[in-house]
């Protein structure tokens, strides 16, 4: 008996209203992204492994998948390693190539590789899938679909600003309200880390810091403890685990926190910033939050961080995200090449849109108008009506056997078509249709010029 076939864990597959309305998402984000002045660009699935491995810290490495290279390849592997079991070192040797993590990185390595072509600053918009060997849960999967927006090669704050806006207006135009926009800054994080006097420890912090809404104040201060940062030195950033008041507010605590902390306070100025930048502007379906527990565990990030939130009725992760990466490219070569970032996280974005119905009924590829196959001739008749609607952008279809009508009513029903259309030799005859909708059972005989402008209005 054949083994029923399956898909690896973590991946999925999609049905027709699914893409649709996936379709529906990303088109509404690169609209968006256009208006904001982004260009589109791609990248390749899988990359050299170099150029991946030690862009995402030590969490982030363990979660990227290798590709085995071609052939043969224990041949060329190290016998030492091979007898040790030593697998980092292995790896190095057996898969040269990963498949992509990220759009961040590869497109640091675009921007590298194609320096000379590229006027900057750069803005570019990228809508691609990337893969995590993470353990699949709602709203996680191995793989997925980002949707990034990237400037690089200005310093500008105003691009923060800007970020913040399109977050918002994205979200608006999705019906999705409700959601916060959290931003925070990589000097915010550093500066913690002086006052305390463990700069030397700032990533173990940062990464410790960033699961404070998964495992809570205590497991952080735990898990910090056992990376070697003194209870004396935690003790002194306290107040940061029960920050509290508006955005304002939050700045002037954070001003006497980090009053000795020059890096510190670049961070408080740079909030400071895009908060007084953002003071005229009218949120549709956003609120802006300062939170300084966030770090989103990556380490190329130097200055903002962004990281959106669903609404609270809403159990889910972050559902967007990025920040400020002032030398990203420097690691292939090209210094003092400033950038800043945000991604869309479409399957979860999705899963939100699912669960408070925010779908629009018109997100559908069904055919609108199913045409009834009578017949030879009936249906060359029917076919010279389908081309002509199909060339005003109206989707529509004729059954392709001649088969019982109950049967091709059922097709219709399954389908979701809303419409029918009935000719038959009396119908031909009059050079007419008989348009029937399926939800309310009436039908009316109407010329093919009837059916062009009632459906062109849809």
């Amino acid at each position: 008996m054949a083994q029923k076939p399956s898909i690896p864990k973590g991946t999925r597959d999609f049905s027709p209203v699914e893409v649709s309305r996936r379709e529906y998402i990303i088109q509404t984000i690169k609209s968006h992204f256009k208006n904001f002045g982004f260009q589109p660009i791609e990248t390749p699935s899988f990359e050299k492994s170099s150029t991946l491995l030690g862009k995402y810290g030590e969490e982030g490495d363990r979660l990227i998948f290798k590709i085995l290279n071609s052939g043969d390849f224990l041949k060329k592997s190290n016998e030492q390693h091979l007898q040790a079991k030593d697998s980092n070192a292995l790896a190095s040797q057996i898969a040269e190539k990963a498949l992509k993590y990220d759009l961040t990185v590869p497109f640091a390595r675009y921007v590298v590789q194609h320096q000379h072509e590229l006027v900057f600053p750069f803005k570019r918009y990228q809508v691609q899938p990337v893969w995590r060997a993470d353990r699949p849960q709602k709203g996680r999967f191995r793989e997925f679909v980002q949707c990034d927006a990237d400037v690089i090669g200005s310093d500008s704050l105003w691009q923060e600003v800007e970020f913040v806006m399109l977050y918002d207006q994205v979200f608006h135009a999705l019906q999705l309200n409700g959601i916060t926009i959290k931003l925070n800054n990589r000097k915010i994080l550093s500066g913690f880390a002086e006052v305390i006097e463990e700069q030397d420890k700032l990533i173990d912090f940062t990464v410790a810091l960033d699961k404070l809404d998964k495992i809570g104040e205590e497991g952080v201060k735990k898990e910090m403890f056992e990376k070697g940062i003194a209870e004396e030195a935690i003790a002194k950033i306290q107040p940061i685990f029960s920050f509290s008041g508006n955005f304002e507010d939050k700045i002037n605590q954070l001003k006497n926190i980090l009053s000795t902390s020059k890096i510190g306070l670049e961070g408080v100025e740079e909030l400071t910033f895009v908060h007084q930048a953002l003071e005229d502007y009218d949120f549709k379906s956003a609120t802006l939050d300062l939170d300084v527990t966030l770090a989103r565990g990556l380490n190329y990030y130097t200055g903002a961080i962004f990281e959106i939130s669903a609404p609270e009725n809403v159990k889910i992760g972050s559902i967007g995200g990025g920040g400020r990466y002032d030398d990203l490219t420097g690691i292939f070569g090209l210094k003092n090449m400033s950038g800043v970032g945000i991604s869309f996280g479409l399957d979860r974005i999705y899963l939100v849109l699912e669960e408070l119905n925010l779908f629009p009924e018109t997100v559908s590829d069904s055919t609108q108008i199913l045409f009834i196959n009578f017949g030879f001739e009936e249906s060359k008749y029917a076919m010279k009506a389908i081309m002509k609607l199909r060339q005003k952008g109206i989707k529509a279809e004729l059954y392709p056997d001649d088969t019982k009508f109950k049967k091709q009513m059922q097709y219709a029903d399954k389908r979701g078509i809303k419409y029918a259309v009935i000719a038959g030799e009396s119908e031909i005859e009059k050079q007419a249709f008989n348009l029937k909708n399926l939800e309310t059972g009436e039908q009316e005989l109407v010329d093919l010029e009837t059916i062009l402008r009632k459906f062109a209005s849809q």
